[in-house]
This record gives C-alpha cells, sequence and structure tokens, in this order.
C-alpha cells in the first residue's frame, strides 16, 4: 500500500502531461504538409538491379534458403565459440585445483614443521 499510493499519483501526472504535451501540438502536426514522395531512383540503379534479377543464378535464388545458411554458419561459430570457452574455463578450474591442492599440501608441512620446532625448543 505504501509504494501504491505515490505511483498511482506518478501514473495520473504522467498521463495527464502526455495529454497537455498531445493537445498543445495537434494544431502543429495538423498544418504540416502531406509526405513528399521521392523523386524515383536514378533508372541506371533500376535497370541494374534488374539484369541482375533476370540473371540465372539469381533467379532461382531464395532469401529463405540464404537466412538459413546464414544462421547455421553463426549457430556454428557461436557452438565453437561457446566449446572454447569451455575449454578454458576447465583449464583454469584444473589449475585451481592444483594450487589448493599444494596449498593444503604446504599447510600440513607448515603445522607439522611448527610443532616439530615448538618440541625441540622445550
Amino acid at each position: 500500500m505504501s509504494f501504491e499510493f505515490p505511483a498511482l499519483i506518478i501514473l495520473i501526472v504522467s498521463f495527464i502531461g502526455m495529454f497537455l504535451i498531445i493537445f498543445r501540438k495537434i494544431p502543429v502536426l495538423l498544418r504540416l504538409p502531406e509526405a513528399i514522395q521521392e523523386p524515383p531512383k536514378d533508372n541506371f540503379l533500376l535497370k541494374l538491379k534488374e539484369k541482375i534479377k533476370n540473371t540465372p543464378t539469381f533467379q532461382s535464388f531464395s532469401t529463405g534458403v540464404f537466412l538459413q545458411k546464414i544462421l547455421s554458419k553463426i549457430r556454428i561459430l557461436s557452438l565453437k565459440a561457446d566449446n572454447k570457452t569451455f575449454i578454458w574455463l576447465q583449464r583454469l578450474r584444473e589449475k585451481a585445483q592444483k594450487k589448493k591442492a599444494k596449498e593444503n599440501n604446504n599447510y600440513w608441512e607448515e603445522i607439522k614443521k611448527s610443532t616439530n620446532l615448538k618440541g625441540r625448543k622445550k
């Protein structure tokens, strides 16, 4: 309840602000001219596009098949990257385990040395 009331006030004030902005901008929007159509592009580009479409290799071109090939290649690359990072992570974990085991062995050796030293001093 404590968060709902301020949130409700903010929501109402936001809606009022939006309506005020829209109400102020409606006359400006009405005065704007209709969308101007762009002049046709160079005939050279259109002719080139048509020639490319009419070549035998591109007549059988399918965007769906092209998209499938691109996505499968991206998937393969991501799987290779995932495999490589997995190998790196595995090596790092092995190094950390070896380091921890070595530190653990050193710990017990240090305790043995310290107990031997205390026993000899007496």
